[in-house]
């Protein structure tokens, strides 16, 4: 019999945890309630992607496959993949009504399933984070992308959204600073326990929070894994909301102090 490490275990717990989570996750987002994703974060991703127009695309932690669909309709052939069984039957549900002709399958990040140089790009939306091993699923990224190709990727801000994150409000309710801490805490699974902020009372009543396993990492941990893959950092935006929109969206009016999410461009060199 082969004792299970503590990378194995780890594993299961995060795979576990989401397909946990994954029911009301697809429940809730496909209602609106991640208002940060839908108003701000997707829109300064897709801003930033270069011409997919007929390429070959990877989604690295798709979900319920609302982002892999927009990077379809953006032109690429894509394929998603996620941990979680239920993310991948809700978003294969999706395809089979509105097809796009992307293909969904269960997969883990550290063990892709893939060929060497199989995709033209890569991209995953807020999920390395919540990956353990992430210099691995680095590695793993930049094996099956083509030589040239380029993985596009956003993470919680690892300066500005660290273990401890706390909004600071003035006496009209307006955000005047946010108080971060723990930024040197190597974080490895422990599980954060939260809803969607705009998520309405009678809804929490009814619903069981999301416990989501965390992996936090510094920004120099970041840049170091990276360069240990191979990749080459060529471009990054951290995105802040117009004042129009954080009028609009309470949600997103703390990314005018300091942003919440870094989206990150990397290219894999040609030889």
């Amino acid at each position: 019999m082969i004792e299970k490490t503590d990378n194995d275990v780890l594993k299961r717990s995060v795979s576990d945890h989401w397909e946990a989570n994954a029911e009301t996750w697809t429940k809730h987002v496909r209602a609106g309630y991640d208002i940060y994703r839908d108003a701000l974060h997707t829109p300064a991703f897709l801003e930033m992607l270069p011409d997919i127009k007929g390429l070959n695309g990877l989604d690295v932690g798709c979900g319920e496959g609302a982002n892999t669909r927009a990077l379809a309709r953006a032109g690429a052939t894509m394929t998603g993949i996620d941990i979680a069984p239920t993310f991948v039957r809700h978003a294969t549900e999706y395809e089979q009504q509105e097809p796009l002709s992307i293909r969904y399958q269960t997969a883990d990040a550290l063990h892709l399933p893939f060929d060497d140089a199989q995709f033209d790009f890569a991209s995953a939306f807020m999920s390395m984070m919540d990956m353990p091993q992430q210099s691995d699923v680095l590695k793993e990224i930049f094996r099956v992308i083509k030589p040239q190709g380029f993985f596009q990727f956003t993470i919680l801000h690892p300066c500005f959204v660290p273990p401890f994150r706390k909004t600071i409000r003035n006496e009209s309710g307006k955000v005047t600073a946010v108080m971060v801490a723990d930024y040197f805490a190597n974080i490895d699974g422990n599980v954060e326990t939260w809803w969607f902020s705009s998520l309405p009372q009678e809804e929490r009543e009814q619903s069981k929070p999301f416990n989501i396993p965390r992996f936090h990492r510094t920004l120099s941990e970041w840049i170091n894994m990276i360069n240990a893959a191979g990749f080459i950092l060529e471009a990054s935006v951290e995105p802040m909301a117009s004042e129009e929109l954080a009028a609009q969206e309470d949600v997103v009016a703390d990314t005018r102090v300091t942003p919440i999410a870094w989206i990150v461009r990397l290219r894999k060199p040609s030889s």
